[in-house]
Protein backbone atom coordinates (compact mmCIF):
# COMPACT_ATOMS: atom_id res chain seq x y z
CA UNK A 1 0.00 0.00 0.00
CA UNK A 2 1.06 3.61 -1.24
CA UNK A 3 0.87 6.58 2.11
CA UNK A 4 -1.83 7.54 -0.44
CA UNK A 5 -4.05 4.28 -0.40
CA UNK A 6 -3.08 4.15 3.96
CA UNK A 7 -4.34 7.94 4.02
CA UNK A 8 -7.12 7.34 2.32
CA UNK A 9 -8.47 3.99 4.45
CA UNK A 10 -9.04 6.60 7.57
CA UNK A 11 -12.12 8.28 5.62
CA UNK A 12 -13.03 5.17 3.40
CA UNK A 13 -14.53 1.77 4.52
CA UNK A 14 -12.69 0.49 1.49
CA UNK A 15 -13.29 -0.73 -2.18
CA UNK A 16 -16.01 -3.32 -1.77
CA UNK A 17 -19.56 -2.58 -0.57
CA UNK A 18 -18.65 -5.53 2.41
CA UNK A 19 -16.07 -3.17 3.76
CA UNK A 20 -18.79 -0.42 3.74
CA UNK A 21 -21.55 -2.87 5.22
CA UNK A 22 -18.97 -3.89 7.86
CA UNK A 23 -17.92 -0.13 9.16
CA UNK A 24 -21.95 0.02 9.52
CA UNK A 25 -22.54 -2.87 11.74
CA UNK A 26 -19.41 -1.47 13.95
CA UNK A 27 -21.33 2.08 14.24
CA UNK A 28 -24.71 -0.01 14.55
CA UNK A 29 -23.12 -1.82 17.84
CA UNK A 30 -22.11 1.86 19.32
CA UNK A 31 -26.06 3.28 18.31
CA UNK A 32 -24.45 5.31 15.40
CA UNK A 33 -26.24 5.04 11.93
CA UNK A 34 -24.73 5.14 8.55
CA UNK A 35 -25.58 5.95 5.20
CA UNK A 36 -23.69 4.12 2.44
CA UNK A 37 -22.18 5.83 -0.71
CA UNK A 38 -20.34 4.17 -3.72
CA UNK A 39 -18.05 6.47 -4.39
CA UNK A 40 -18.01 7.75 -8.60
CA UNK A 41 -19.62 10.86 -10.53
CA UNK A 42 -19.65 12.72 -13.43
CA UNK A 43 -20.68 9.49 -15.83
CA UNK A 44 -21.41 10.24 -18.97
CA UNK A 45 -21.40 6.24 -20.53
CA UNK A 46 -24.32 4.49 -20.45
CA UNK A 47 -22.95 1.23 -19.49
CA UNK A 48 -21.21 2.91 -16.63
CA UNK A 49 -24.83 4.38 -15.64
CA UNK A 50 -26.26 1.11 -15.28
CA UNK A 51 -23.52 -0.30 -13.64
CA UNK A 52 -23.34 2.50 -11.18
CA UNK A 53 -27.76 1.90 -10.82
CA UNK A 54 -26.75 -2.16 -10.29
CA UNK A 55 -24.02 -1.30 -7.45
CA UNK A 56 -26.59 0.53 -5.16
CA UNK A 57 -29.68 -2.09 -5.71
CA UNK A 58 -27.28 -4.65 -4.44
CA UNK A 59 -25.73 -2.68 -2.10
CA UNK A 60 -29.28 -2.28 -0.35
CA UNK A 61 -29.95 -6.21 -0.75
CA UNK A 62 -26.83 -6.86 0.88
CA UNK A 63 -26.92 -4.50 3.95
CA UNK A 64 -28.14 -7.68 7.01
CA UNK A 65 -31.14 -7.02 9.11
CA UNK A 66 -30.16 -5.01 12.02
CA UNK A 67 -28.15 -2.17 10.38
CA UNK A 68 -30.44 0.68 8.74
CA UNK A 69 -30.94 -0.09 4.83
CA UNK A 70 -29.69 3.96 3.96
CA UNK A 71 -27.66 4.89 0.68
CA UNK A 72 -26.75 8.16 -0.89
CA UNK A 73 -26.48 7.91 -4.37
CA UNK A 74 -25.09 11.04 -6.63
CA UNK A 75 -27.08 11.02 -9.93
CA UNK A 76 -24.55 12.40 -12.31
CA UNK A 77 -23.54 8.59 -12.16
CA UNK A 78 -27.34 7.17 -12.59
CA UNK A 79 -26.54 8.82 -16.36
CA UNK A 80 -28.15 12.49 -15.36
CA UNK A 81 -25.89 14.51 -17.77
CA UNK A 82 -26.64 11.55 -20.66
CA UNK A 83 -30.48 12.17 -20.58
CA UNK A 84 -33.49 12.79 -18.54
CA UNK A 85 -34.95 9.84 -18.86
CA UNK A 86 -31.98 7.73 -18.48
CA UNK A 87 -31.78 9.15 -14.80
CA UNK A 88 -35.12 8.66 -14.21
CA UNK A 89 -35.22 5.32 -14.82
CA UNK A 90 -32.20 4.51 -13.10
CA UNK A 91 -33.24 5.72 -9.78
CA UNK A 92 -36.61 4.30 -9.87
CA UNK A 93 -35.32 1.28 -10.07
CA UNK A 94 -32.84 1.71 -6.98
CA UNK A 95 -36.25 3.43 -5.07
CA UNK A 96 -38.31 0.03 -6.23
CA UNK A 97 -35.45 -1.91 -4.38
CA UNK A 98 -35.14 0.15 -1.45
CA UNK A 99 -39.17 -0.17 -1.25
CA UNK A 100 -39.04 -3.82 -1.27
CA UNK A 101 -36.09 -3.92 1.00
CA UNK A 102 -37.24 -1.26 3.85
CA UNK A 103 -34.24 0.71 2.64
CA UNK A 104 -34.35 5.24 2.15
CA UNK A 105 -32.10 6.71 -0.28
CA UNK A 106 -30.56 10.60 -0.26
CA UNK A 107 -29.94 12.40 -3.32
CA UNK A 108 -26.69 13.69 -3.10
CA UNK A 109 -26.22 17.05 -4.23
CA UNK A 110 -23.48 18.04 -6.32
CA UNK A 111 -22.22 21.02 -8.56
CA UNK A 112 -24.29 24.53 -9.47
CA UNK A 113 -24.57 23.15 -12.91
CA UNK A 114 -26.49 20.00 -11.93
CA UNK A 115 -28.63 21.44 -8.91
CA UNK A 116 -31.63 22.58 -10.96
CA UNK A 117 -31.83 18.85 -12.80
CA UNK A 118 -31.43 17.23 -9.44
CA UNK A 119 -33.96 18.90 -7.87
CA UNK A 120 -36.88 19.00 -10.27
CA UNK A 121 -35.83 14.96 -11.07
CA UNK A 122 -36.41 14.44 -7.28
CA UNK A 123 -39.66 16.79 -6.98
CA UNK A 124 -41.02 14.03 -9.60
CA UNK A 125 -39.87 10.90 -8.46
CA UNK A 126 -41.44 12.09 -4.70
CA UNK A 127 -44.82 11.77 -6.46
CA UNK A 128 -44.51 7.84 -6.25
CA UNK A 129 -41.92 7.13 -3.67
CA UNK A 130 -42.05 8.77 0.14
CA UNK A 131 -38.21 6.74 0.58
CA UNK A 132 -36.41 9.33 -1.04
CA UNK A 133 -34.53 12.43 0.59
CA UNK A 134 -32.33 15.50 -1.07
CA UNK A 135 -29.33 17.57 0.12
CA UNK A 136 -29.59 21.46 0.24
CA UNK A 137 -26.74 23.88 0.51
CA UNK A 138 -26.73 26.67 2.89
CA UNK A 139 -24.24 28.76 0.68
CA UNK A 140 -26.47 28.76 -2.72
CA UNK A 141 -27.94 31.82 -3.06
CA UNK A 142 -30.97 30.09 -4.11
CA UNK A 143 -31.67 28.03 -1.13
CA UNK A 144 -34.47 30.16 0.74
CA UNK A 145 -36.68 29.30 -2.22
CA UNK A 146 -35.51 25.70 -2.07
CA UNK A 147 -35.98 25.43 1.33
CA UNK A 148 -39.40 26.85 1.53
CA UNK A 149 -40.60 24.68 -1.12
CA UNK A 150 -39.05 21.38 0.78
CA UNK A 151 -40.95 22.49 3.54
CA UNK A 152 -44.20 23.00 2.05
CA UNK A 153 -43.51 19.51 0.25
CA UNK A 154 -42.40 17.30 3.65
CA UNK A 155 -39.37 16.65 1.53
CA UNK A 156 -36.48 15.27 4.13
CA UNK A 157 -33.83 17.17 3.88
CA UNK A 158 -29.83 16.98 4.24
CA UNK A 159 -28.80 20.10 5.10
CA UNK A 160 -24.83 20.91 4.34
CA UNK A 161 -22.81 24.24 3.74
CA UNK A 162 -21.37 22.90 0.30
CA UNK A 163 -18.48 21.45 -0.64
CA UNK A 164 -18.38 22.76 -4.53
CA UNK A 165 -16.24 26.29 -5.38
CA UNK A 166 -19.23 28.44 -6.54
CA UNK A 167 -18.93 32.17 -7.87
CA UNK A 168 -20.11 34.85 -5.97
CA UNK A 169 -22.74 35.43 -8.34
CA UNK A 170 -24.44 31.68 -7.19
CA UNK A 171 -23.10 31.54 -3.52
CA UNK A 172 -22.19 33.05 -0.50
CA UNK A 173 -18.16 33.40 -0.42
CA UNK A 174 -17.71 34.44 3.37
CA UNK A 175 -17.21 31.84 6.02
CA UNK A 176 -19.51 33.99 8.52
CA UNK A 177 -22.63 34.38 5.71
CA UNK A 178 -22.42 30.62 5.49
CA UNK A 179 -22.61 30.12 8.78
CA UNK A 180 -25.54 32.38 9.46
CA UNK A 181 -27.45 30.98 6.20
CA UNK A 182 -27.30 27.38 8.03
CA UNK A 183 -28.23 28.33 11.18
CA UNK A 184 -31.17 29.99 9.62
CA UNK A 185 -32.52 27.35 7.60
CA UNK A 186 -31.61 24.43 10.02
CA UNK A 187 -34.65 26.56 12.46
CA UNK A 188 -36.36 26.43 9.54
CA UNK A 189 -36.15 22.49 8.96
CA UNK A 190 -36.27 21.49 12.84
CA UNK A 191 -39.39 23.44 13.04
CA UNK A 192 -40.71 21.81 9.63
CA UNK A 193 -42.06 18.50 10.83
CA UNK A 194 -39.91 15.58 8.72
CA UNK A 195 -36.94 14.63 10.19
CA UNK A 196 -33.69 17.32 9.48
CA UNK A 197 -30.65 15.62 8.58
CA UNK A 198 -28.41 18.24 9.96
CA UNK A 199 -24.79 17.86 7.96
CA UNK A 200 -21.93 19.59 9.49
CA UNK A 201 -18.75 19.57 11.46
CA UNK A 202 -18.49 23.11 12.43
CA UNK A 203 -18.92 22.83 16.06
CA UNK A 204 -20.22 26.20 16.28
CA UNK A 205 -23.72 24.87 13.85
CA UNK A 206 -23.60 21.57 16.31
CA UNK A 207 -24.03 23.63 19.68
CA UNK A 208 -26.35 26.11 17.92
CA UNK A 209 -28.46 23.35 16.36
CA UNK A 210 -28.53 21.95 20.13
CA UNK A 211 -28.94 24.78 21.58
CA UNK A 212 -32.29 25.42 19.44
CA UNK A 213 -33.24 21.64 19.88
CA UNK A 214 -33.39 22.61 23.89
CA UNK A 215 -35.40 25.61 23.54
CA UNK A 216 -37.73 24.39 21.22
CA UNK A 217 -37.79 20.87 23.62
CA UNK A 218 -37.76 18.43 20.10
CA UNK A 219 -38.00 15.06 20.31
CA UNK A 220 -34.51 12.91 19.35
CA UNK A 221 -37.04 11.84 16.27
CA UNK A 222 -36.75 15.15 14.67
CA UNK A 223 -33.47 15.39 13.58
CA UNK A 224 -29.90 13.53 13.01
CA UNK A 225 -26.66 14.88 12.76
CA UNK A 226 -24.55 13.56 9.93
CA UNK A 227 -20.82 13.48 9.72
CA UNK A 228 -18.40 11.85 7.30
CA UNK A 229 -16.54 8.54 8.01
CA UNK A 230 -13.16 9.94 10.01
CA UNK A 231 -13.84 12.68 11.06
CA UNK A 232 -14.85 13.75 14.61
CA UNK A 233 -15.39 10.10 15.59
CA UNK A 234 -15.41 11.10 19.35
CA UNK A 235 -18.12 13.67 18.56
CA UNK A 236 -20.40 10.80 17.34
CA UNK A 237 -19.88 9.07 20.33
CA UNK A 238 -20.58 12.25 22.76
CA UNK A 239 -23.98 12.92 21.07
CA UNK A 240 -25.21 9.57 20.55
CA UNK A 241 -24.63 9.75 24.90
CA UNK A 242 -26.54 12.80 24.97
CA UNK A 243 -29.41 11.13 23.16
CA UNK A 244 -28.83 12.57 20.16
CA UNK A 245 -29.20 10.74 16.54
CA UNK A 246 -26.00 10.26 15.03
CA UNK A 247 -25.81 9.35 11.24
CA UNK A 248 -22.46 8.69 9.57
CA UNK A 249 -21.97 8.98 5.78
CA UNK A 250 -19.60 5.92 4.95
CA UNK A 251 -17.79 6.13 1.29
CA UNK A 252 -16.76 2.59 -0.55
CA UNK A 253 -14.90 2.16 -3.82
CA UNK A 254 -11.93 3.18 -5.73
CA UNK A 255 -12.99 6.38 -6.79
CA UNK A 256 -11.90 8.16 -3.27
CA UNK A 257 -8.99 10.28 -5.14
CA UNK A 258 -11.68 13.14 -6.46
CA UNK A 259 -13.50 12.69 -3.20
CA UNK A 260 -10.64 13.81 -1.33
CA UNK A 261 -9.27 16.05 -4.04
CA UNK A 262 -12.24 18.19 -4.18
CA UNK A 263 -12.70 18.43 -0.41
CA UNK A 264 -9.05 19.35 0.64
CA UNK A 265 -8.46 21.79 -2.71
CA UNK A 266 -12.45 23.63 -1.85
CA UNK A 267 -12.70 24.32 1.67
CA UNK A 268 -9.27 25.16 3.91
CA UNK A 269 -11.12 24.47 6.85
CA UNK A 270 -11.26 20.75 5.60
CA UNK A 271 -7.49 20.32 5.42
CA UNK A 272 -8.23 21.50 9.58
CA UNK A 273 -11.04 18.43 10.09
CA UNK A 274 -8.81 16.27 7.93
CA UNK A 275 -5.12 16.64 9.82
CA UNK A 276 -7.09 16.33 13.04
CA UNK A 277 -8.90 13.45 12.40
CA UNK A 278 -5.65 12.02 11.76
CA UNK A 279 -4.94 12.37 15.40
CA UNK A 280 -8.22 11.57 16.74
Amino acid sequence: MNPLTIFASRFVAGERPQDAVRVGERLQAKGIKATFDKLGEDVLDQHAAQRATTASCELLRLVPAGVERNISIKMSSMGQQISRELCLENVSKILDVARETGGFVRLDMEGSKLTESTITIFQELRQRHDNVGIVLQAYLHRTPDDVKEALRRKDRVRLCKGAYKEPASLAWQDMDQIRERFRHYTRLLLDGGRPAAIATHDESLVKDALAYVAERQLEASRYEFQMLYGLRPRRWDELVAAGHRMRIYVPYGTHWFPYFYRRLRERKENIFFVLRGLFE
